[in-house]
């Protein structure tokens, strides 16, 4: 079974809810960003997203856009990328999630794309770009080189998609907080408990919560309502301005430290 999806069952079966933080490959290098990595491994969370840095990021904020830009600006590849995870995935038992704009994606080619990052320890792929309805091809190339692509449910789904979506997924499915781009908000929007529920009437694959979430507080409300919470532009903006690699690998540990102990206690409440 795929490292992903092996580990999300096991927490789900076991009344846990998971932990997912992302990460922009390459920001402000590939040095640090490693030991960024096995701060977070080392400090609960459960899964890594792992962002290949793009010049034109449209599901993200300007949080997120400029880690983009520094990575870019250090000269990170997509070799380098694949290089990061694969050490990492040597030391840590802890799945990897890549995302990547699907540009990144058709250049280096589809099913060359997918097998080297399967070759690098990767477990599944995250395309904020590509509707479900266009994803044919990736999907072929992702299950034949044993990895997940992982889906997308919105507020505005509409009901006959979200069955097809929930039928065809594995892993997670990462369920977007809100009609926009990522970045911290005040209140998780109370649709999504909507959302959630509709969406459990069709898939028992875990369902993650993401965009929007950067509190303690808006992390443990988000783990009563799914089942894994996604983490990516408040670990960034905890981070971004500390220039000594040493307190900005600290800092990271001590947020998803936080988060995670947050999350906790809501397992043990319920």
């Amino acid at each position: 079974m795929n490292k992903l999806e092996k580990r999300m069952n096991e927490m789900k079966s076991a009344g846990k809810k998971a932990l997912i933080a992302y990460l922009t490959a390459g920001d402000p290098s590939l040095g640090v960003s490693a030991k960024l990595l096995n701060a977070l491994a080392e400090n609960g969370a459960d899964v890594i997203e792992l962002g290949v840095p793009f010049s034109d990021p449209l599901a993200d904020g300007p949080v997120l856009q400029a880690s983009a830009a520094r990575a870019l600006a250090a000269g990170t590849t997509l070799d380098d990328v694949f290089l990061l995870a694969n050490g990492f995935c040597k030391k840590f038992s802890t799945p990897v999630v890549l995302l990547a704009y699907y540009n990144s994606i058709y250049r280096r080619r589809v099913f060359q794309f997918c097998r080297e990052a399967a070759e690098a320890g990767i477990s599944a792929i995250v395309v904020p770009d590509l509707p479900y309805e266009e994803a044919g091809r990736l999907d072929l190339a992702a299950e034949s080189t044993g990895l997940i692509n992982i889906r997308f449910l919105a507020p505005t789904t509409t009901e006959n998609r979200m069955i097809s979506i929930c039928k065809s997924s594995a892993g997670f499915i990462y369920c977007v907080t809100v009609t926009g781009v990522t970045g911290g908000c005040s209140l998780l929007d109370p649709g999504m408990l909507t959302l959630l529920a509709n969406a459990r009437k069709y898939t028992e694959v875990p369902l993650a919560l993401g965009f929007g979430i950067s509190t303690p507080e808006q992390a443990a409300a988000a783990a009563a309502a799914a089942d894994a919470v996604i983490v990516g532009t408040a670990l960034v903006r905890q981070i971004e301005n500390i220039n000594d690699p040493t307190e900005k690998s600290f800092a990271a540990g001590r947020f998803i430290n936080s988060l995670k102990r947050a999350i906790e206690g809501v397992q043990h409440i319920a």
